[in-house]
């Protein structure tokens, strides 16, 4: 406590890790993952990769005693910062396993969610494939095929696939994908179709533009009414 009054916080968490072992040894896991919770905290905003790592430690020791919802709680701090310094191989394993977790204590709503996190990290990887692979796994959670969240990943893959940003942005827009997590928001407000948004899609409507339109069969009888003459 004092190396942090005294604002030399890598030295305080390397102590505050200390600590946690000698806990973790003597057989009190609760306090040992408190003190690493609270060096995440402590380094969050001077050294995130190593935030990261302390807050994966302390998800391990809840893990550990099989104490699942705390091990989630920490297992998306990390998730966040690693999708907020933009490791998104990491992340998306990082999700996954929030993903595994909240399908082992049948939180099924926020295992759609955790969907929706996966989706837009594995796009912004350029990654279409793995994005329709965990909507398709995701069948398999009960309730899932017949949400609101179903709906709009489905509509988002088909936008992202035939290149209409319009599309896509408007499910990214939508209020399903903006009051997520901040971090999470800001990746559907910031996703780019493939070819920067020309739809494969938008060549026929293009042809009225140019010129005048074709004249009606109508109009055409109407020319030569009185003959040629």
């Amino acid at each position: 406590m004092m190396l942090k009054e005294m604002q030399k916080l890598p030295e305080a968490v390397q102590l505050i890790e200390k600590a946690s072992m000698m806990y973790l040894e003597n057989g009190t896991p609760d306090t040992a993952a408190m003190a690493l919770e609270r060096a995440g905290k402590l380094i969050e905003n001077v050294d995130p990769e190593k935030a990261v790592q302390l807050y994966q430690q302390t998800a391990n020791v809840f893990e550990n005693e099989e104490r699942l919802r705390q091990a989630v709680e920490l297992l998306g701090k990390a998730s966040r910062l690693l999708v907020r310094g933009r490791r998104f191989d990491e992340a998306a394993l990082s999700i996954q396993k929030e993903k595994n977790i909240y399908k082992e204590i049948e939180n099924y709503p926020t295992c759609y969610k955790k969907t929706i996190a996966q989706v837009l990290v594995h796009l912004h990887r350029n990654d279409y494939v793995a994005a329709e692979r965990c909507v398709r796994e995701s069948y398999s959670i009960p309730g899932f095929s017949g949400s609101e969240d179903c709906a709009a990943l489905e509509q988002l893959l088909e936008g992202y696939d035939q290149q209409d940003q319009d599309q896509v942005s408007e499910v990214c827009n939508s209020p399903l994908f903006k009051y997520m997590d901040n971090d999470y928001a800001k990746l559907g407000l910031s996703l780019v179709v493939p070819g920067g948004g020309i739809k494969k899609k938008s060549a026929a409507p293009q042809a009225k533009s140019e010129g005048a339109t074709a004249p009606t069969a109508e109009e055409d009888e109407d020319e030569y009414a009185g003959g040629l003459c």
